[in-house]
């Protein structure tokens, strides 16, 4: 028994100095987080004086950073040709892509707005390489139609 007692004498003698240290660490903890939340609404209190300030601009063309990933390229096909007889233009796109982001990046990449935007989901075709049976990934074809008088300059040179 004399032996248990000791052992819970010697825990208690250095629980004590750890229960000090940290409640130490606690205080020191809260005195650093009261100064970055200063300096956090300082921060804040910035920017909105310069939203405040600042107008926001608005240009001609509107800028669309996803384009590049939106757009994979344009379709140069000999049905993709006869189609712009029509006014409208191939691309291949991403196949996360939707309607709303291809006509965003059209307008943002070569400045002129999609009227309608159609979606086809293609299915990879299915190749040969000798005994070897594969398939193509899938992709998507956007067909982009744009008004009258309007034009994308893709073809030429082809």
């Amino acid at each position: 028994m004399a032996l248990f007692g000791a052992k819970q004498n010697n825990q208690a003698k250095t629980a004590a100095p750890k229960a000090k240290k940290a409640t130490v660490a606690k205080e020191e903890k809260k005195a650093v987080s009261a100064e970055t939340e200063m300096s956090m609404q300082e921060l804040y209190a910035a920017d909105t004086q310069e939203k405040k300030s600042g107008r926001a601009k608005k240009s001609a063309t509107t800028r669309y950073d996803g384009a590049f990933r939106v757009l994979v390229k344009p379709l140069i096909t000999e049905k993709a040709t006869e189609l712009s007889a029509h006014n409208q233009y191939a691309f291949v796109i991403s196949r996360a892509a939707n309607k709303i982001e291809v006509a965003k990046a059209i307008q943002a990449v070569y400045g002129v707005k999609a009227l309608s935007v159609n979606i086809i989901s293609m299915k990879g075709k299915a190749v040969t390489r000798g005994r070897i049976k594969g398939q193509r990934k899938d992709w998507k074809k956007a067909i982009v139609t744009l008004k009258k008088g309007e034009s994308i300059k893709i073809y030429e040179g082809v």
